[in-house]
């Protein structure tokens, strides 16, 4: 039996679906970009379901590709990241409300996730980076959500520089909604979905609609292409390689 990554419950018209891969700091692996998938297709299904909420176990919200399965997977180039334009559209589409909770640390990918929800709670000390260029590929595929969110200044500093930042600068920005104090996290989330309980269904999903508009399923195809191309190429191989030995890349200077 495949090891359970997400969790999924419903109450009260809340579809709470959970990273539940604190091992590996629910990096975004094939098993678990599947079953997040799954859920959010039951999700949708369910008409009892009117909000989603995206939370995590752990300290980490998401640490973006899981780079092991990475290394494993560079002679077939069915890298992991491939997947995640499925995840990042599913959300995007999505008729229904989401809202992602950060309660730490995100990487990468992970901030993909972020940027795909309709709103964003994070705790004013988690980090965040694109820390893409530093392993030698880029942030293709979250490119597709995250440009539509973040302020162009700031992306292209934290793109290119792969610098971390805290929670109060990432809602500065318009990656996330709002930050808050760790402890006041549950309880801002609880009043977005009082809020987001009392529109009408078939109001929100035409808002949705509106704020929406254009086809996202194509750029992220493209850009899905182009993650594969780094990841398989010499300094994405690279970069893994030194991730998993834990040593300096190549590329930087010695000296």
């Amino acid at each position: 039996m495949a090891e359970r990554l997400i969790r999924y419950e419903i109450a009260q018209g809340v579809a709470t679906i959970t990273l539940d891969s604190e091992h590996n700091r629910n990096a975004l692996s094939t098993p678990l970009m599947d079953q997040l998938l799954d859920s959010l297709a039951a999700a949708e299904a369910a008409e009892a379901v009117r909000v989603i909420v995206l939370d995590h176990t752990g300290p980490v919200f998401c640490s973006g590709a899981d780079l092991k399965e990475t290394a494993k997977a560079f002679e077939t180039g069915q890298v992991p990241a491939a997947r995640l334009v499925d995840v990042l559209a599913e959300i995007w589409e999505c008729p229904k409300p989401v809202v992602a909770v950060v309660r730490g640390p995100a990487r990468a990918g992970g901030l993909g996730l972020i940027a795909a929800a309709d709103l964003a709670v994070c705790a004013g000390d988690a980090t965040f980076a694109f820390s893409e260029v530093r392993l030698g590929v880029i942030p293709a595929v979250i490119s597709a959500t995250v440009l539509r969110r973040l302020a162009p200044r700031a992306a292209a500093e934290l793109y290119l520089t792969g610098d971390s930042f805290d929670g109060v600068r990432a809602a500065a920005i318009g990656l996330v909604t709002t930050a808050v104090a760790g402890d006041d996290i549950d309880q801002t989330v609880e009043n977005y979905v009082a809020h987001l309980i009392r529109g009408a269904p078939q109001a929100l999903a035409g808002a949705e609609a509106l704020l929406r508009a254009g086809d996202i399923r194509e750029e992220l195809a493209g850009l899905g292409a182009l993650s594969v191309a780094y990841f398989t190429g010499e300094e994405g191989r690279e970069g893994v390689r030194a991730f998993a030995e834990k040593r300096n890349p190549s590329w930087i200077p010695s000296s």
